[in-house]
């Protein structure tokens, strides 16, 4: 495989990033993680892709940020570690922004894990649509052991997928679990055998594509919307998702809209606007 650190494909409606760095079981270094976050962007600009994979080289997904590099993360431009905690929270500004990205993307994401996916590996996979893992793929939060915390899910996605006391057993004491487990507490979709992680990721795309497209980013839209509001909010998502199916199904017209002639009439200041305006103008202005 190439020596690049990260390996973008673009090929008709599939884009597939793939973590390149299989000698440290591809953990984020700050560079790699800087071409992750202009990867997605990419990804995010395009308008021939619908489907998302992202996957790690070697056997292995992700084993999270490189914690040798974490002092650096603390440097200014002359190499003093002088920025502190600052610093830090910056960096995790910048990792929290690409997993929004991803989360955000209205294209359908997969993870496919093979291997580790721990610290902000797993942070990937939370934010993804649809995660497949083989059979000897394993997750968890061990950063409690190096006196760190997790900065982009690792307890904010993480309880909004498994509730909070499972949450903090995961983080605080830093087992690591296998990858049934994380299908059996609702963290990801399906395992399978080891040697059919790509056959499966090309079945669930062949299925993917079968969709109305339309309708499933209007759904991924309302389901990550709708899942952090309360009920009634939700709801009026809902409803109005409802209501655009019915408008890009040729239901578009309502008797009593406008239809563009309020947009008509202001380019024109024609009688429809200029009723509008002097009754409205000064009503109830003193």
């Amino acid at each position: 495989m190439s020596q690049d650190i990260l390996i973008l494909e673009m090929d008709g409606d599939v884009a597939r990033i793939t973590l390149n760095r299989p000698e440290v079981h591809n953990a984020l270094s700050m560079e790699l993680s800087y071409r992750l976050v202009e990867a997605v962007e990419t990804v995010k600009r395009s308008t021939k892709t619908k489907f998302v994979v992202f996957k790690g080289a070697g056997g292995t997904f992700c084993a999270g940020d490189d914690i040798t590099e974490m002092f650096r993360w603390v440097e200014d431009e002359e190499g003093q570690y002088t920025l502190g905690a600052n610093g830090v929270m910056r960096k995790v500004r910048i990792y929290q922004d690409m997993a929004n990205a991803i989360e955000e993307l209205d294209k359908l994401t997969i993870s496919a894990v093979d291997g580790y996916a721990v610290g902000g590996g797993l942070e990937i996979t939370m934010a993804c649509d649809f995660v497949i893992a083989t059979e000897r793929a394993r997750w968890g939060m061990p950063e409690v052991d190096s006196g760190i915390t997790p900065g982009w899910g690792g307890t904010t996605r993480m309880a909004r997928y498994i509730g909070k006391r499972r949450t903090k057993e995961i983080n605080i004491i830093g087992a690591i679990m296998s990858a049934q487990r994380a299908v059996d507490w609702n963290l990801w979709n399906r395992v399978v055998p080891n040697d059919q992680l790509e056959v499966e990721v090309e079945a669930l795309l062949e299925v993917l594509r079968s969709k109305n497209q339309q309708a499933c980013r209007q759904l991924k839209y309302i389901i990550n919307r709708g899942c952090e509001t309360e009920l009634y909010t939700a709801q009026g998502f809902e409803m109005l998702s409802a209501g655009l199916s019915g408008a890009v199904n040729g239901l578009w017209e309502v008797q009593d809209a406008d239809q563009g002639k309020g947009i008509a009439g202001f380019s024109e200041k024609n009688n429809l606007w200029q009723t509008r305006r002097s009754l409205s103008k000064n009503f109830w202005a003193e």
